[in-house]
């Protein structure tokens, strides 16, 4: 009597698992063709500002982006639409800074642009983004190799833009102060820092809690050797 075979018949395959598989290649295909043709628009419309022998777009590229936006070339929301995209150079927006800025506020068209630039200042308000965002404007403004300091007129006009919104007494007096003295010429990254943290911390304008033995620069003790010799 021949033995019954040891082999056991085989099982039909569970094709869940390909079929779970196929489902998930098909999502990242999907999401890969979404992601190309979103980038596909951010690079055309990249395309309708650069200088094309730069390959950036070049101050005349962002004066016809501030046309098409309806915000003139000094309104605060280019500097903070420059600080989104971390521009490194002064009136120039190169592709990857373009698609860095673009991407995280998910726009790919003017239309959708103009509508973001009130998300954006809502954004920068915030405390943990102003205190970036204000450092960041003096650095923009440093449009030569190895400078370290703005000029008095260029750090007033900065001043206005980026603190008089939140601080307005405390910037006019302190842009009157700084045209009418004679010492400084330039102002240096500690002092444009030190000036925020006066707006943050000093009751103005009776400067009642201000002590010149405090960590405050030099500049900050004239000024407020002149505020008092104008109330005096």
């Amino acid at each position: 009597m021949p033995r019954a075979s040891s082999k056991r018949k085989s099982r039909p395959l569970n094709s869940a698992p390909a079929a779970k598989s196929s489902r998930v290649d098909s999502s990242s295909s999907a999401s890969r063709k979404a992601l190309s043709k979103v980038r596909q628009l951010v690079d055309s419309f990249f395309e309708s500002y650069v200088n094309k022998s730069l390959g950036m777009i070049d101050p005349e590229g962002i004066e016809a982006l501030c046309s098409d936006l309806q915000v003139d070339h000094t309104d605060v929301r280019i500097l903070i639409l420059a600080w989104k995209m971390k521009a490194e150079k002064q009136g120039y927006f190169t592709q990857e800074e373009w698609r860095r800025g673009l991407d995280a506020l998910k726009v790919d068209t003017i239309s959708k642009l103009k509508k973001s630039l009130s998300n954006l200042e809502k954004e920068v308000s915030k405390p943990e983004n102003f205190d970036d965002f204000y450092m960041y404007a003096f650095r923009y403004c440093l449009t030569e190799e190895k400078q370290k300091c703005v000029d008095i007129e260029s750090a007033c006009v900065l001043l206005d833009l980026v603190l008089g919104p939140k601080y307005r007494s405390q910037v006019e007096y302190f842009t009157k102060y700084l045209k009418s003295q004679k010492e400084y010429k330039v102002i240096n990254k500690d002092q444009w820092l030190n000036f925020l943290r006066f707006c943050q911390e000093i009751s103005f304008p009776d400067l009642e809690n201000y002590d010149s033995d405090q960590a405050w620069s030099l500049i900050l003790d004239n000024f407020v050797e002149w505020m008092k010799s104008k109330a005096s």
